[in-house]
């Protein structure tokens, strides 16, 4: 029997007033648009849709953070597991001149997209977007990192497909220095985390095997935050590599 507390439409999350406005008021303090990669991130919202992209990037306020917290760290090599237009990737490298980063897509078109706005942005030499499976990538990956042809990365953000976040992550965490921090994006997905009538779901299959078999596993300590704005409920896992 499903819990009460889960009986709401997700559309009516994924627009809250409030959440909208906080980030709306936010945003503009702590991100100007004088910012210099201001025009790199606009061109690549607006190119991926009229490219027809789907609209499931990383929120402004979200890629911000993840750019700040590879920043702290001081990363020189990060990795991004769902490449889509483009724009989580251009956080991370325009707000980090010292950082290369590696991101992998399957879908060609999102390929050819993404890369355009890599290019748009001036970042192609700091970028490298790789077309292909993500498990096969990440493996091939793997293969180099411990070959000691590849340097080990300090940062990665996985936001692919979900069946496939236990995956990526476990490969990831072969591939990372200790103290490597790896993101896991959208695993409570509106509280659907633990929902009993969702857990046939794959996307939530998905969710629980990560945040399940990253708790067990000696290489990373690891903990799921939620998170509300304008990209609705949701909640991200966090680790940090030992």
């Amino acid at each position: 029997m499903s819990n009460p507390a889960f009986q709401f439409s997700h559309h009516d999350q994924a627009h809250h007033p409030v959440w909208d406005a906080v980030d709306a008021y936010t945003l503009p303090h702590s991100h100007p648009p004088s910012r210099p990669n201001t025009a790199a991130l606009t061109n690549a919202l607006v190119a991926s849709k009229a490219a027809g992209l789907p609209d499931i990037s990383a929120s402004p306020a979200q890629a911000k953070f993840l750019a700040l917290a590879a920043r702290a760290a001081k990363v020189t090599h990060a990795l991004e597991v769902g490449t889509l237009g483009g724009y989580s990737a251009i956080w991370l490298a325009s707000e980090n001149p010292q950082l290369h980063l590696t991101t992998v897509e399957f879908d060609a078109h999102h390929v050819a997209v993404a890369r355009a706005n890599i290019v748009f942005a001036g970042l192609a030499n700091r970028i490298d977007v790789i077309h292909g499976a993500g498990v096969d990538v990440l493996a091939r990956l793997k293969g180099e990192v411990l070959a000691g042809t590849r340097p080990r990365f300090g940062f990665v953000f996985i936001d692919a497909d979900k069946t496939n976040n236990w995956n990526y992550f476990d490969l990831a965490a072969d591939m990372a220095l200790p103290g490597a921090t790896i993101v896991v994006d959208n695993v409570v997905r509106g509280g659907r985390l633990v929902d009993e009538e969702a857990l046939q779901l794959p996307q939530i299959q998905g969710a629980r095997e990560v945040v399940e078999k990253v708790g067990r596993d000696a290489r990373a300590d690891s903990v799921v935050l939620q998170t509300v704005g304008e990209k609705s409920y949701d909640g991200w896992l966090w680790a940090v590599v030992n």
